[in-house]
């Protein structure tokens, strides 16, 4: 019981002094929004590359279950299953990097970047 008061009150000081402590550090930063953007830009894009990449791996693991099934339904069902899930993944992941780049567009033409 004593410990756990100990803990709330440390956790209590560091939450209400973090951003009293840092703020002076992130106020005084000034940086160029367009480094900040590019750099978030090639983060998503090798992200999505991994990822594609991935998704690229499982869908020859899913054939090559698919092939090797040897008419067994549940070797075959789990093929299909690995081909579907790694075709969705890829579908987000397309999704996600489109929705990345028209945000950023937007943001670029309301901040003027």
């Amino acid at each position: 019981m004593r410990n756990s008061k100990k803990l709330r009150a440390v956790t209590s000081l560091i939450v209400i002094g973090t951003p009293w402590i840092l703020s002076g550090s992130a106020l005084a930063a000034s940086g160029n929004v367009g480094q900040v953007e590019s750099f978030i830009q090639s983060v998503i894009q090798a992200i999505a590359g991994l990822a594609g990449l991935v998704a690229t791996g499982f869908f020859v693991l899913g054939g090559f279950r698919y092939i090797t099934s040897s008419g067994n339904p549940e070797h075959l069902e789990r093929a299909k299953r690995t081909i579907m899930f790694s075709a969705t993944g890829l579908a987000i992941t397309i999704a996600a990097f489109v929705l990345s780049n028209i945000v950023t567009g937007l943001a670029t033409s309301a901040f003027g970047g």
